[in-house]
């Protein structure tokens, strides 16, 4: 099914790596020939603990092409967390872009996993994408991708090969394919904004796609140069990065972008009109996505009807977006009351490119999916031009600069801790990303080595951007009669308190 696919040329612009298609072509050969010669069969699940190169690339296409399921991993999580992902997916294969510490192998070796590297070759020649057969269906399972979970209660968003071709069929026929023809990402590939929009989208439609590292703050200092360089015309990313790029690089002279999208995180207006001017062009879009919808399910509308404003979405692309006055899955959509134009209310899509479910988390797929709409967790109006607008969130997430932060997971690993007694994660606000990740915590005893302990626990067991800046030891942690936690609550608590930094407790 991938012999339609037309692919465009793959570069790196830090290293100067460029493979066309016909190279590329051959290096998905090898891979496939490496796969099978250790037994991949179709349905097999393979995680990929690296990304942002070419060789990720080649990997995601060879297992595809043998009827695989891909699973980008983030590649800053620690043994434990690639653990507890390893006992939900169950991988066949982890693929790695250099040796894997010993931890990380014993964090595997709970599961049947034969351990590969990106740049292994193959002992037989490699195999003739042609004469593969037996590979996936337009319901093969494609992807997972991670959103929480990866020290608790991991929840795997699964795509089918048909539900990635239905955003990528959506976005070519709303958008067209001109403004793409040079694209840059500079977003992480293990997550659905930098890989199936930023990177698959165009790639996969023949356009060239020129790949960065992600999020790292001497590269952004090139930007503008890289843009000229490469004569890029397209390029997605978050607000923070535009807040650094702004105070870091020079523009770009050569004019050469055409669109910019926005997205993972509101766009304000001021912020909106700020990346206009340095990026030289009026078709700057906030681009509103979920990984569960195949990310980019709706955007702004085109110059000259753009007016940058906060909140703005716009309209849906290949898709319906209704805003409802209940997000209860129980009810039909189709039967809900509509909130009438301005109105906030809960926002409702229905989507092709909406997920299978999650990994084997029926229950979690019943609390937001009903009658093929998915509800998104936000809270937005249409206004009477039918213009969607986010006006807020009912998700406890925390966004981190387009990274999303679960409480949850972080809850999971504090408490824990032997001293813990009670534990709330919550977010707090942030000048460059926005939102950080803040918790309050009950300890039995507050002594300074508890204290540090308790931090050196949290930094073993927690990903690096899931670390909490700020740290508040309280004597009791609010809940409702019910017994749940109002995270909002508890953070207008610990606005009234001093942070405490327990990894410099004395």
């Amino acid at each position: 099914m991938f012999l339609d696919l037309r692919l465009g040329t793959l570069t790196e612009p830090l290293t100067g790596r460029h493979w066309t298609e016909r190279e590329m072509r051959s290096r998905v050969e090898r891979r496939v020939a490496l796969y099978v010669e250790h037994g991949l069969s179709s349905g097999d699940r393979v995680f990929l603990h690296y990304g942002n190169c070419l060789e990720f690339f080649a990997d995601l296409l060879a297992i595809w092409w043998l009827g695989g399921c891909a699973v980008p991993v983030d590649g800053r999580l620690t043994a434990f967390e690639v653990e507890t992902l390893s006992r939900a997916a169950r991988p066949r294969f982890s693929v790695w872009d250099r040796p894997p510490e010993t931890t990380m192998t014993a964090a595997l070796a709970t599961t049947d996993v034969t351990v590969l590297l990106a740049d292994q070759e193959p002992t037989s020649s490699a195999i003739r994408l042609e004469e593969v057969t037996g590979g996936p269906s337009l319901d093969t399972d494609a992807l997972i991708l991670f959103t929480s979970g990866t020290t608790g209660q991991p929840k795997g968003v699964v795509h089918t090969h048909r539900s990635l071709r239905a955003r990528w069929t959506s976005l070519r026929d709303c958008l067209g394919l001109d403004a793409y023809r040079n694209t840059l990402c500079l977003l992480p590939t293990h997550f659905g904004h930098g890989l199936i929009c930023n990177c698959l989208f165009p790639w996969l439609s023949g356009q060239n796609l020129f790949i960065l590292p992600p999020f790292q703050p001497d590269i952004l200092t090139q930007l503008g140069g890289i843009i000229d360089t490469h004569k890029i015309s397209f390029m997605s990313s978050v607000p923070p990065v535009w807040r650094l790029a702004l105070k870091l690089a020079p523009p770009p002279a050569g004019h050469s972008l055409e669109r910019v999208f926005c997205g993972s995180a509101p766009l304000s207006g001021t912020l909106w009109e700020a990346v206009r001017e340095w990026t030289g062009t009026k078709d700057v879009r906030n681009a509103y996505g979920i990984t569960e919808t195949a990310s980019w399910l709706a955007g702004s509308p085109a110059p000259p009807d753009l007016v940058p404003e906060d909140g703005l979405i716009g309209r849906a692309w290949g898709g319906v977006v209704k805003i409802l006055q209940t997000g209860n899955t129980e009810i039909a959509p189709p039967l809900a009351e509509e909130c009438r134009s301005g109105e906030p209310g809960y926002i409702w899509v229905n989507t092709p490119a909406l997920m299978r479910g999650y990994l084997e988390r029926d229950d979690l797929t019943r609390n937001v999916v009903s009658h093929g709409w998915f509800f998104t967790g936000d809270i937005g109006i249409i206004d009477d031009r039918g213009l969607l607008y986010l006006k807020g969130r009912e998700r406890e997430e925390i966004n981190k600069g387009g990274m999303k932060v679960h409480p949850a997971d972080i809850d999971a690993v504090v408490e824990r801790f032997e001293e813990t007694t009670d534990v709330c994660t919550f977010a707090c606000e942030d000048a460059l990303l926005g939102e950080n990740v803040a918790i309050a915590v009950v300890l039995r005893s507050e002594h300074p080595d508890i204290l540090r302990r308790l931090h050196a626990w949290a930094a073993i067991h927690l990903a690096k951007h899931q670390m909490p800046v700020r740290w508040y030891f309280v004597p009791e942690i609010p809940r409702t009669s019910r017994g749940k936690i109002n995270r909002g609550v508890v953070a207008e608590r610990c606005a009234a308190l001093l942070p405490v930094d327990p990894g410099g407790s004395r």
